[in-house]
């Protein structure tokens, strides 16, 4: 499992620009399995993802389609992890 953190390199009227495409990325995701949730960090600096990626390389290229990493709207930072303990709905998450 891997957390997308992104922080905002461009002013939020640049980031505004792009949201409908990121959101349009975000729904293509969720679709197919990959995102889990998401949302924007408070204060409203940039945001998280939560992606069930089958290995790193996997959610390196899943990032790396996000309108955001493409125009450089936002810097990332990929973080993986192992679950070991998680509430029983999230179960079918793991």
């Amino acid at each position: 499992m891997f957390i997308f953190s992104l922080t905002y390199l461009k002013p939020i009227e640049e980031v505004e620009k792009y949201l409908p495409q990121h959101l349009d990325y975000l729904e293509h995701h969720y679709q197919i399995g990959h995102f889990i949730a998401s949302g924007r960090k408070v204060p409203r600096s940039g945001g998280i993802i939560l992606c069930r990626g089958e290995c790193r390389e996997q959610a390196l290229t899943i990032m790396q389609e996000d309108p955001f990493y493409v125009h450089q709207i936002a810097q990332y930072e990929l973080i993986e992890f192992t679950p070991t303990k998680y509430a029983k709905e999230f179960e079918v998450f793991i």
